[in-house]
């Protein structure tokens, strides 16, 4: 049977290709195959990443999150867009005062909003430090009369930091299964149910052989799969070169 290297495929990928692996099985009667006692492990062991997966996407916590990161992009690209229009203001001290912002805001690299979670809190925090306790600076945001969106800006920081750490916490105390440690598991299983089929496909003493038809099947999501993952790695430059994440 065709081979794919199942830990380049992201999370949701591989849950939907060990999902199809075994709905294809499904439709080629396994207890006549001799096969349902393995597939039956293997559903189990998918039904239980699938959990865990779901987890991730839909705890109430995760949208707060969502929702918070929304607020706090709103108000970092509110101030620095506003800046940016006072810098072409025909008054020369307000064009200074606006520029000292933008030069603040760009020391932390473009693009704050991108940053993963935890790299823009960090960043914002520092910001908005910057902005409480340098002179020059705090003259710039009170000229402009900017305190409300700093306000907001750390208002809506600081409640993410303290949602994210307490979804991390809630992860850690409600199951100490991870993504991760349940693929490996799913992968044992699948390597289990693959493997029983070959070997009874290479025993049949029948020709054609009973496993003929599911093998081809399997073969044929296989390599819809590894395309995929052929043209994710001909596209991948050096820059966002990145290992699908194994752990949510």
């Amino acid at each position: 049977m065709n081979t794919i290297e199942l830990k380049l495929l992201r999370n949701a990928e591989y849950l939907q290709y060990v999902k199809d692996f075994s709905g294809i099985i499904n439709l080629n009667n396994p207890e006549t195959l001799q096969i349902d006692a393995r597939l039956s492990a293997f559903n189990a062991r998918i039904a239980e990443l699938e959990a865990l997966y779901k987890k991730a996407l839909a705890n109430d916590k995760t949208q707060e999150l969502l929702l918070l990161d929304e607020r706090r992009d709103n108000a970092i690209n509110g101030i620095n867009y506003f800046a940016l229009s006072q810098s072409y203001h025909y008054d020369n001290a307000k064009r200074q005062k606006a520029q000292l912002i933008l030069n603040n805001i760009a020391l932390y690299g473009s693009g704050i909003p991108r940053l993963n979670y935890q790299a823009e809190t960090a960043t914002l925090n520092n910001l908005i430090r910057d902005w409480e306790n340098k002179p020059e600076l705090m003259d710039a945001i009170a000229s402009f009369d900017l305190s409300d969106w700093v306000n907001e800006l750390k208002d809506a920081n600081d409640q993410f930091n303290a949602k994210y750490l307490s979804r991390t916490q809630e992860y850690g105390d409600a199951n100490p299964d991870t993504i991760k440690s349940k693929r490996e598991e799913t992968n044992a299983a699948y390597y289990a149910l693959r493997d029983r089929i070959d070997a009874l496909h290479l025993l049949a003493e029948t020709s054609p052989s009973p496993y003929a038809t599911v093998i081809n099947q399997l073969n044929a999501l296989t390599d819809q799969y590894n395309v995929l993952l052929v043209n994710r790695k001909d596209t991948t430059t050096p820059e966002n070169n990145q290992q699908p994440p194994l752990q949510q």
